[in-house]
């Protein structure tokens, strides 16, 4: 090998090493390897002026060459993991984590304001000895109506008051079938068709309330809504008076509202009780002076109660001779409004994120 070619090998092998020991990081490493070792590098490069030395020569170059890049190799190596340590290391570093920091709290989540009120409601009854039961969505004309006394010319079945479902929709009349082939098929109007499935499945003594989404086809306004909550209240049993339930209504109200609410009762007509009442509180919003919420009567009425009609508990399988009871009906959005001082009922599904965080 020329001495020329052996001191330039020489000089090319010490000057990597040198620059490789300045590297820092993985991005000049590669850098380093591509300068020295790749196709266009130092020792490629010496590699290529073999080929003009004498024959007898070319072989002892070749193989210094060989050696030298074998050299810097096994040096890029220890530096590759010599570097990926120390990045792995400051990285771990970076990302630690002080296990004895508090940790940080989720976003919470809280209950819809009718969902509260709606269990405030169900938690004074329930200590009152009642149970709650559920019921369907989806309803039978004849417990929506017919079983409690609503008869086919009664306005609330109108198609302007009820939304009525083509039972096609729901997989139960046969393809071919006419509508008189299987009962109609609504929307619950309310949670009183619960008083005849639950008569009918528990024997009295009875108490029960029911809770549940109901739905009807009208405008909405301050004070109503097509979609709306509702909670029924049912109890049969012996000597059951009008006392008892003006009693357990008042209890309710006393437990929700306070022992300082003014409470109304007024005679009212309902279906499926007889004789029938309605409760009402003293508006809080504009403390019985008349706002919008109230129609400016200083009364909101929360509640349609009454002693449960004689054909009703029939209906249900009752003997009305042996046994007698009291139904009632009420609104959580009602309530909450009285709660809260709110006027308009629409607030509550408005999705107002500002109005809803609020409770």
């Amino acid at each position: 090998m020329s001495s020329d070619l052996a001191i330039q090998v020489d000089e090319a092998r010490q000057e990597a090493l040198a620059a490789l020991g300045a590297v820092e990081d993985s991005a000049g490493l590669e850098e380093w390897n591509r300068q020295y070792l790749g196709k266009q590098g130092r020792l490629t490069a010496l590699f290529r002026g073999v080929g003009g030395l004498a024959p007898d020569e070319r072989a002892g170059a070749g193989q210094a060459i060989n050696k030298s890049k074998a050299d810097l190799e096994s040096a890029y190596t220890r530096a590759q993991q010599a570097i990926g340590l120390r990045e792995q290391e400051a990285r771990l570093q970076a990302e630690a984590v002080d296990i004895t920091l508090p940790g940080r709290p989720g976003p919470a989540g809280r209950l819809h304001v009718i969902t509260q009120t709606s269990r405030d409601i169900l938690r004074a009854f329930r200590d009152m000895g009642f149970q709650v039961y559920e019921g369907p969505d989806i309803e039978l004309d004849v417990y929506n109506f017919e079983l409690l006394n609503i008869p086919p010319e009664h306005p609330a079945r109108s198609m302007h008051d009820t939304f009525y479902i083509d039972d096609r929709l729901l997989g139960l009349r046969p393809p071919g079938a006419s509508m008189d082939d299987l009962p109609p098929v609504v929307l619950r109007t309310h949670t009183s068709p619960n008083q005849i499935r639950m008569m009918r499945k528990i024997e009295p003594p009875i108490r029960l309330i029911v809770p549940g989404k109901c739905y009807r086809s009208e405008a909405t306004d301050a004070s109503h809504e097509a979609y709306f909550s509702q909670i029924e209240g049912l109890a049969v049993d012996k000597k059951i008076t009008l006392a008892d339930l003006k009693g357990t209504l008042a209890a309710f109200a006393r437990a929700i509202f306070g022992s300082d609410r003014k409470v109304r009762f007024r005679c009212d007509y309902f279906p499926y009780v007889e004789p029938g009442v309605d409760l009402a509180i003293d508006c809080i919003v504009c403390d019985g002076a008349g706002c919008r919420a109230c129609k400016y009567t200083g009364w909101l009425e929360i509640m349609g109660a009454g002693m449960v009609h004689p054909q009703v508990l029939l209906n249900g399988g009752v003997d009305p001779d042996e046994y007698s009871g009291f139904a009632f009906g009420l609104g959580p959005e009602r309530v909450a409004m009285l709660r809260h001082g709110i006027d308009d009922l629409r607030m509550f599904y408005g999705n107002d994120l500002n109005f809803l965080q609020q409770f």
